[in-house]
């Protein structure tokens, strides 16, 4: 059952309760004090996407902490707390904050250094290689069949119609089999080797195997790859260097924790 949405309030109102301290009142509600933190935690989210901190909006938040307080207080008078579907959800979400208060804890003690970024940076370029390729393909299941639409499109047939009518790449045969641009770094390994050995008009002479079946490859264009800077790459490498660090921390939690 899911919740409604003011069982939801009480949730959010249970946890701000448990996760953060009481500090100074903001006011009372049929004589409950609601703290003056819960509305510098709802401020500094605000702020956090962009909502500037104006008189209007601290008086909106306000009347939202009464407007959750009174419903609170009802939804506690029913009883409703000690269902067994809300007292979950409430569980739940109290680890969410627990969770999200150790990730932000371990990332704080973990940083990812702007030296770290820029290795990654020149790692991921690296990788990516000088050149990328306008690539088109025919994925179908057997080496057999491949080597027939090969000796098929050798004798005249059109690949683009071919790839339309028999490839199994539902995201590309409606365009003839057209993968767009991309360095060989982005393919299966066996693929992005293909594509490195092909010329501008080439097609592959023998079937690619991969996991996905076999391809018929042709490489339609290529020209040097291009690279964001390193200023304009940092926001989402940094991202991903956080997700590592998060998910380091898992794993090292995991490798320790006694499951039954």
């Amino acid at each position: 059952m899911k919740l409604t949405r003011y069982a939801m309030l009480v949730a959010g109102f249970v946890l701000a309760a448990a996760a953060y301290a009481q500090g100074d009142s903001l006011a009372k509600v049929n004589g409950v004090t609601i703290p003056q933190s819960r509305s510098d935690i709802l401020i500094k989210e605000m702020t956090a996407q962009g909502r500037p901190d104006t008189p209007e909006m601290r008086d909106a938040i306000r009347q939202e902490l009464f407007n959750r307080e009174i419903v609170a207080q009802e939804a506690i008078k029913k009883g409703l707390h000690k269902r067994p579907e809300v007292a979950t959800q409430i569980d739940l979400q109290r680890q969410a904050v627990l969770v999200n208060a150790y990730l932000q804890d371990y990332l704080k003690s973990n940083p990812v250094s702007d030296d770290a970024v820029k290795k990654e940076y020149e790692r991921v370029k690296e990788s990516a290689g000088g050149r990328e390729f306008k690539v088109r393909h025919i994925l179908v299941e057997s080496e057999d069949e491949a080597k027939q639409i090969i000796a098929q499109i050798r004798k005249g047939g059109s690949f683009d119609k071919i790839a339309a009518e028999k490839s199994k790449d539902q995201g590309s045969k409606g365009r003839g089999g057209d993968l767009d641009w991309a360095t060989p770094a982005r393919y299966v390994p066996a693929f992005g080797q293909a594509i490195t050995k092909l010329k501008k008009g080439q097609m592959t002479d023998a079937p690619v195997q991969t996991q996905f079946g076999w391809h018929i490859i042709r490489v339609d264009d290529e020209r040097p790859s291009k690279f964001p800077p390193l200023e304009e790459a940092k926001p989402q490498i940094e991202q991903q260097m956080r997700q590592q660090t998060v998910n380091k921390a898992f794993t090292d939690l995991r490798a320790k924790a006694k499951i039954e």
